[in-house]
């Protein structure tokens, strides 16, 4: 049964739980995993709620759905996992997304810088820490939410509402082009991407606005890479 937590969606609660079900080793590496039905019930959640939890993990590369056949927990050891699928190649590819990151995220960096305060630095600082930590401890979902934590601090920071408003507008694909490179991360990547939010981090906590903004659009140039796309 998920615990509840007003301050978590319950399909993030439910990725966190299902997550810790495959570390614990309840759900076992290379098994199918029951049905959605049964899950669902056993975890007292909708339907709905399953689903989006099961896709979070798939794109964290933790299961597997193959149709007409149900969903597998994914074996770290086999070399032969596919890339993840993405979830929105119906309406935007993830290049497509990735080139608007490029475009929003280094512009509400920019103009971020300087109305951050001081709380919003320590938070800032606290998630790339909490970003390390859980990357090191296997802790996928951690990892991701603290990222997420981290570019909205920033983006909520930016003066310019309209800005917010339309990063707000088009999060969750945001969110996906977050999640998707994980499984495709090598430990020296992960590495640099930790130093590239310590520079994030000092570019604004300096007020340097084109600092910030050239620091921003390094990591998401990184990122996409990961991802296997080239931003021009």
């Amino acid at each position: 049964m998920i615990s509840h937590d007003d301050k978590v969606p319950v399909a993030q609660a439910t990725a966190r739980h299902l997550q810790e079900m495959i570390r614990s080793g309840e759900l076992k590496h290379g098994e199918k995993m029951p049905s959605q039905r049964v899950l669902s019930e056993r975890l007292r959640v909708s339907r709905p709620t399953l689903r989006e939890a099961l896709l979070t993990l798939e794109t964290l590369g933790l299961v597997r759905t193959l149709p007409a056949r149900g969903t597998f927990v994914v074996d770290p050891e086999d070399d032969e996992r596919l890339p993840a699928p993405w979830r929105y190649d119906g309406a935007f590819s993830i290049g497509d997304v990735f080139q608007s990151r490029l475009l929003i995220e280094t512009e509400l960096c920019r103009l971020a810088a300087g109305h951050l305060g001081a709380a919003d630095l320590d938070a800032l600082e606290h998630a790339n820490a909490t970003f390390e930590r859980a990357w090191s401890q296997g802790d996928l979902v951690a990892h991701v939410e603290a990222d997420l934590r981290l570019h909205e601090t920033i983006a909520r920071a930016c003066p310019n509402r309209m800005l917010w408003r339309l990063y707000q507008s088009v999060q969750s694909l945001l969110t996906e082009s977050q999640r998707q490179p994980i499984p495709n991360t090598a430990r020296d990547r992960m590495a640099q991407s930790i130093a590239e939010h310590r520079q994030i981090i000092a570019a604004l906590r300096a007020g340097d606005g084109a600092g910030s903004a050239a620091a921003m659009g390094a990591h998401i140039r990184n990122t996409a890479s990961s991802a296997g796309i080239v931003l021009a």
